[in-house]
């Protein structure tokens, strides 16, 4: 993600940071279903469920994975891009930032709608405009 080192993270307060944000993939972890230099759209929550892309920090290194819960009860981060390890979450200092709920490719626009949403609170719906059409 697209980030400068020397901007700290916010710090949870206030009502902004509990609203929709962008930022832009970095990198062939994610590839192909999102490509490098995408846009993608995170829905700030603590609570994710199996199968959710989602951006999290592990032991304070924020990464953009999908989150597998299997019936062992493992937990793990796993890139979409075979050549990436996954991140096995046992024994680890890990939580969940936001789940990524719209992705942009070219002004292409995709939505990831999750049963039941991503958290307590009803799902957000981000209404896109292209802006520079003529």
């Amino acid at each position: 993600m697209a980030r400068d080192a020397n901007e700290p993270m916010p710090d949870g307060s206030g009502c902004a940071l509990q609203e929709p944000f962008a930022l832009q993939v970095l990198g062939p972890d994610m590839e192909p279903e999102f490509p490098d230099k995408c846009i993608v759209i995170i829905e700030p929550t603590e609570v994710c469920r199996n199968g959710m892309y989602v951006f999290a920090e592990v032991e304070g290194v924020r990464w953009f994975r999908q989150y597998l819960h299997d019936e062992q009860g493992r937990e793990r981060l796993v890139a979409l891009n075979e050549r990436f390890p996954d991140i096995d979450l046992a024994g680890l200092d890990w939580k969940v930032l936001g789940v990524i709920i719209q992705r942009n490719i070219r002004r292409k626009i995709k939505a990831y709608e999750y049963p039941d949403g991503p958290s307590n609170r009803p799902q957000s719906r981000i209404n896109a405009v292209d802006i520079t059409a003529s």
